[in-house]
């Protein structure tokens, strides 16, 4: 069975490296403390405020139980 689990995470100037490195490792911790073994895909996306700036990160992971 193949399920989806979306993380995000807001992005601020000059911090986005970090906010990258807290969204692996939610991911991370939740493949680990699932015990996910298959991954079948990995998927970001920015969201944008009304002006058009990139405001956040979206990650969808699909896997298989």
């Amino acid at each position: 069975m193949f399920k989806v689990k979306t993380f995000g995470i807001d992005l601020q100037p000059f911090k986005t490296m970090k906010a990258l490195s807290v969204l692996d490792e939610m991911v991370n911790d939740f493949l680990k403390n699932n015990s996910i073994k298959k991954v079948v895909s990995v998927s970001d996306t920015l969201t944008t405020d009304d002006k058009g700036e990139t405001i956040g990160l979206i990650r969808v992971i699909s896997y298989e139980e």
